[in-house]
């Protein structure tokens, strides 16, 4: 049976992103939500407890890393090999995803099961913290099938266009999980009072429930990919080596970002636990200004990936065009609001005097680098898109290790918190000026021979 084109081909540039993004940024936007009130509610327990979660967030990030920068891999091919219409190839990236994402739990199982307790022991000598903190990353990592089939079902979703399904899976995921904080972590409606614990149950059943609506929307609703054991269990080789050929700069760029925040602990956990309980605060509120940003992105790498397959420049320049400005726009709301409530955000987390002092100014000092990084994330977009990922490698590295790291070092040097900050802008600036480089690169030798169509 011959297959339509698909929509990203033909469909209106603009109406195309919003329509593959715009179920991505609102689902994102519940996911930041759940990661905002888990911390919420556990802020309830004591700051030690917020604390704890945030010393566990490394290894945490460390595992989303793999399971998306996998699923970045398999999307890039996946959409891709639909603009040539190469649908034997699409099928063997699907059907290899599905056996990549139980490999990912093992390898998790494994760290998370021998290694949780040593990992948190290497930040904080505070029992009470490392405690909360290992229990809970001892949960998150061996019952993480639920995250690594969520984020992998989601990612076939996104690769064909079919968003809807993956913004449905992705909410109610994060719904289940925003309903059961409270009862498990206080034990309402006659559950035990479970604590930090209860907060990693209550996500990890989320992201359970998640896995399997993305499986059934992907064998019920995503007709253009198709599946069987057979295929799953025999893997091609030459699609694994591509999917990672693209997913291993993207994982260890995540991957950079969970090294980042365990230095970050060590250096800001000199001063005080608050001003590491700030950083994770920071994180979480954060996360809703860069997640519709990241949805942007995650829309926008299929269309270009499938216009770049199909040869169609001019379709791949308004794309990046109109992303960009959404982005900015975005972004720009982001560092308003941390400049105006504070306060008033912080207010969430049951700030102590301490915690507002410190916290403050952290939110209008490291906002104020937000609209730079809208700049990068959308240039990013195609080096993920053409797998040309060893850039957005180079450009990870730099923001948050080689620049970020180093200057936050020397200016706690100060014995003032408050400068601290200071090293986002910084990072970001510097990685602007090496993003627009590589961007200039990338579209001289990719999109300009293409010529227009």
């Amino acid at each position: 049976m011959e297959r339509k084109e698909n929509k990203m081909g033909v469909m209106p540039v603009k109406r195309l992103i919003i329509s593959m993004s715009l179920p991505m940024m609102v689902s994102m936007l519940v996911q930041a939500l759940y990661n905002v009130v888990d911390s919420i509610f556990v802020a309830r327990l004591s700051e030690q407890a917020l604390t704890a979660v945030t010393l566990a967030f490394p290894l945490q990030n460390l595992m989303i890393a793999v399971s998306s920068g996998t699923g970045v891999g398999v999307n890039a091919i996946l959409s891709k090999s639909l603009g040539e219409k190469r649908f034997d190839r699409s099928d063997k990236a699907a059907n290899s995803a599905v056996l990549l994402a139980f490999c990912n739990f093992v390898l998790f199982f494994v760290i998370g099961f021998f290694f949780a307790g040593a990992f948190i022991r290497t930040q904080t000598d505070n029992v009470e913290i490392a405690e909360m903190a290992t229990t809970y990353l001892r949960i998150v990592t061996c019952v993480s099938a639920g995250i690594m089939y969520q984020m992998m079902f989601e990612r076939l979703l996104q690769s064909t266009g079919k968003t809807v399904y993956s913004m449905i899976s992705q909410m109610t995921g994060a719904i289940i999980n925003i309903i059961l904080d409270p009862i498990m972590i206080f034990g309402l409606l006659g559950m035990p009072a479970m604590g930090v614990a209860g907060a990693a149950i209550a996500t990890c059943i989320g992201q359970i429930i998640a896995a399997l609506l993305g499986f059934y929307f992907n064998i019920r609703k995503n007709t253009e990919l198709h599946y069987s054991l057979k295929s799953v269990l025999h893997p091609s080789g030459e699609i694994i080596r591509r999917i990672y050929a693209v997913g291993i700069p993207s994982i260890l760029m995540i991957s950079i970002g969970s090294l980042m925040t365990y230095l970050m602990n060590l250096i800001l956990i000199a001063f005080s636990t608050t001003a590491t309980a700030v950083f994770g605060v920071y994180f979480k509120l954060q996360s809703f200004v860069f997640m519709p940003v990241f949805g942007l992105n995650n829309g926008l790498i299929p269309v270009l990936a499938y216009n770049y397959g199909a040869r169609k420049k001019s379709r791949i320049d308004e794309a990046l065009r109109f992303s960009l400005t959404l982005a900015f726009v975005i972004m720009i709301l982001g560092t308003v609001l941390f400049n105006t409530i504070p306060e008033t955000l912080l207010g969430f987390f049951n700030a102590s005097p301490e915690m507002e002092s410190i916290g403050i100014p952290a939110l209008r000092i490291i906002s104020f680098h937000f609209p730079l990084a809208a700049v990068g994330i959308v240039l990013g977009s195609i080096y993920q898109a053409f797998s040309k990922s060893i850039y957005s490698l180079i450009l990870s590295l730099c923001r948050q290790l080689v620049v970020l790291i180093p200057s936050a070092w020397l200016l706690a040097r100060t014995g003032t918190v408050t400068n601290v900050w200071f090293s986002f802008l910084i990072a970001e600036v510097v990685s602007l000026v090496l993003s627009l480089i590589f961007f200039r690169k990338i579209y001289r030798e990719v999109v300009s021979p293409m010529g227009q169509h």
